[in-house]
């Protein structure tokens, strides 16, 4: 099918999720983490076709590779939205208005969610859940990288949904992985009623460029760690090798580190030996470098980079308003953290960094649907309308007003 012919499938098909009843989703996702988990052998051979033709590098690959544990966790994240409360329905605001007029704003589906993504292809299961509980149709546009795993995990469960009797074709993938597919699913407005794309900087610069569609802005990850003049060296750098290491290709990954002054002085060695000792590439500013001069100089492209790799780049600053100025200036908007034994400098971190979400003396790899409790995540929004960090259900939801009357007319 063409672009536009697989959109308007999954908006005829709609109203077979629109409509259902919770039970009914509950019982798709049900039978969707069962199918992937059944058929796991199926989607990871399927998945070795695209690391095969793969050229892009490990940290790339590592970010498209299933194996029987991812798999079981992408089934957990659907079984954990069976937990959940289905959004849709809610009452919001319930009050009679000066002519009797019984007013009531309720929570309802956007209609078709539109979902542009980059190898990944636990997003694709992922959407599919989160599209299953709120209510709204799906179409699916991933990479080229990713087209055999996610046309698997597509199939799988559509199939699944299909054998418990639920029709499963508001479900949809775009198999057109050119860049004018991707311009087309862009432009198919009053179609799709909301795209998000999630990705590279690139991916998403171009989808807010191109698109006619209204987008959900999902942002890159300049994260960053900040070392305070109290902070527990005992927490702090765990807390930093955590940020940075424990999966580098992920946007809540750090990226960047500042380190108050005084404590650089004292601890800047032992900070640089832990990083170096998981092979961390370092790039520092010139108060760096007086401390340990074989430390290479950092550049402005750096402190606001996105590395996506084992690199870091490392600034001295003179307190916590430097260091929030650095992160509003530099940063992403997406999370960063304090560490600190200080609860007057964590507050003032807290409330004046202008981020997705902002920690104190905790890792930045927490920002996640999953990790917050959503069951899964669409993505992670870095803009401010219509939603902000993870998307997880009511994200997912917009609003409309019923409104019920006995003859009133407007004089």
């Amino acid at each position: 099918m063409t672009v536009s012919q697989t959109c308007r499938k999954a908006k005829e098909h709609a109203g077979a999720i629109a409509f259902a009843s919770e039970e009914d989703m509950n019982a798709m996702l049900g039978a969707a983490a069962k199918a992937l988990r059944d058929r796991a052998d199926f989607i990871i051979a399927e998945n070795a076709k695209d690391i095969a033709s793969c050229t892009r590098g490990a940290q790339f690959v590592d970010r498209l590779m299933l194996d029987k544990k991812r798999i079981d966790g992408i089934a957990v994240g659907l079984e954990k939205l069976i937990e959940l409360p289905c959004p849709v329905g809610e009452v919001l605001e319930e009050r009679t208005l000066y002519n009797g007029l019984q007013l009531r704003r309720v929570r309802v589906p956007f209609g078709v969610i539109g979902i542009i993504y980059e190898a990944r292809p636990n997003v694709t299961a992922d959407a599919i859940g989160l599209a299953i509980k709120s209510g709204n149709a799906i179409v699916l546009r991933g990479s080229k990288d990713a087209i055999c795993s996610n046309r698997a995990v597509t199939s799988v469960i559509k199939e699944a949904i299909a054998a418990k009797g639920y029709d499963p074709e508001f479900i949809q993938l775009i198999e057109d992985t050119t860049h004018e597919g991707a311009t087309e699913f862009m432009r198919m407005k009053g179609v799709i009623d909301v795209l998000i794309p999630r990705g590279s900087a690139s991916l998403i610069r171009s989808a807010v460029e191109n698109a006619i569609v209204p987008v959900i802005e999902t942002g890159t990850g300049n994260c960053h760690v900040y070392f305070e003049k109290t902070a527990d060296i005992a927490k702090a750098i765990p807390i930093l090798i955590n940020a940075k290491t424990q999966r580098t290709s992920v946007c809540n990954a750090c990226e960047s580190l500042l380190i108050d002054e005084p404590y650089a002085r004292e601890h800047l060695p032992a900070i640089v030996a832990a990083l170096r000792e998981k092979n961390v590439e370092i790039v520092a500013c010139e108060k760096c470098r007086a401390i340990l001069p074989d430390l290479a100089p950092a550049t402005e492209e750096d402190y606001a980079a996105e590395f996506l790799a084992l690199k870091i780049s490392i600034k001295i600053v003179d307190g916590v308003e430097e260091a929030i100025a650095h992160i509003n200036k530099y940063g992403t908007h997406h999370s960063d953290s304090i560490i600190t034994e200080d609860a007057a400098a964590a507050e003032k971190f807290l409330n004046e960094v202008d981020s997705a979400a902002v920690y104190s003396n905790a890792s930045t790899r927490f920002t996640d649907g999953f990790e917050f409790g959503l069951g899964a995540e669409m993505g992670i929004s870095t803009q401010k309308l219509h939603a902000r960090g993870p998307m997880g259900l009511r994200e997912l939801t917009t609003y409309k007003y019923e409104v019920r009357g006995n003859g009133q007319i407007r004089g």
